[in-house]
């Protein structure tokens, strides 16, 4: 064997012995995950309108169940996200999972609460959180069949969501992804609030035609006062069909137009399970990414989730 070719044999051994051990290493140690959008309903507790007899979903998810679901996914922080309970119901939705967060057993860390930015009594509810560390955000779902194109323009909705901004908390735009345009608006009308756009524009994986949604993020991509959750859209797949080409150019799409420092990975569970188990979105999500740099990643699925809700 000629001396270039020896050579050559052995730096090809010596980056496949580097490339084996980088995946070793990723297997005993994994890329840490901060979750944004975890939902935990206790049906014994709390009233969910939105879910049908019979559903999957209608039974209770606790934290011990969204521990087995995430196990060996090194999760090691997470976001409640509020799950739509009747408006009645608010303040112990959110009192209840301020409580989880205070007692520091678990992942969570923080928590975006129920609330309707167009009541008069928003402020008054808001000021009842005041000084709570783990109060990050509100939402309101805004793709109820009850709720129009625009609601969210509207002059009271509008007025508290600038109250949010005030109180440096944000607000989670969810939406239909054909009222895109509304959150546009919105967001531009209220530069001061920190607005997080969940699952990327809510745009469904097995619709033929994405061509106003592609623009429509384009443009929400520069709005500088919107970040994206890489979240949601494995719910919209055909169940035990799908597969994670499938789900890239949504996720592509939308890591284009925010950019590596404006998206966080969001797990969406347990609404996730009518279409995939939380590994299998977890893994599906890694294999998409896993070209882009090292670094990219890490912001995706940890550091700017860390950086934006202020985890420790």
């Amino acid at each position: 064997m000629k001396r270039r070719d020896f050579l050559n044999q052995a730096l090809a051994v010596g980056a496949a012995l580097t490339a084996s051990d980088l995946v070793a290493e990723q297997k005993q140690h994994p890329m840490p995950i901060v979750d944004t959008h975890l939902h935990l309903w206790d049906l014994d507790r709390f009233r969910l309108p939105w879910i049908q007899k019979g559903s999957p979903l209608a039974r209770s998810f606790v934290m011990k169940d969204f521990l087995t679901a995430s196990e060996n996914l090194n999760v090691v922080n997470a976001v409640y996200m509020e799950v739509d309970v009747e408006p009645g119901q608010h303040r112990a939705e959110a009192e209840y999972v301020l409580d989880i967060c205070r007692q520091n057993k678990t992942p969570l860390r923080a928590a975006v609460i129920g609330g309707r930015p167009a009541a008069d009594d928003f402020r008054k509810y808001l000021e009842s959180f005041k000084g709570d560390q783990y109060l990050k955000g509100v939402r309101q779902v805004l793709h109820n069949d009850g709720t129009p194109a625009g609601y969210c323009l509207a002059t009271n909705f509008v007025r508290g969501v600038r109250i949010l901004g005030e109180m440096n908390l944000s607000f989670d735009l969810c939406l239909r992804s054909t009222d895109l345009g509304d959150g546009i608006k919105i967001a531009e009308t209220c530069p001061s609030t920190r607005f997080i756009l969940d699952h990327c524009g809510n745009m469904n994986v097995q619709a033929k035609d994405r061509t106003q949604w592609q623009r429509d993020m384009e443009r929400l991509g520069g709005v500088k006062n919107v970040v994206c959750k890489v979240s949601g859209i494995v719910a919209s797949a055909r169940p035990e069909k799908w597969t994670a080409d499938d789900l890239a150019p949504i996720i592509n799409h939308t890591l284009s137009c925010f950019g590596p420092d404006r998206v966080m990975f969001g797990g969406d569970w347990p609404v996730c399970t009518l279409a995939s188990t939380y590994r299998q979105w977890v893994q599906a999500l890694q294999s998409i990414v896993r070209q882009r740099p090292a670094e990219e990643q890490r912001k995706l699925f940890h550091d700017n989730a860390a950086r934006f809700y202020g985890l420790v």
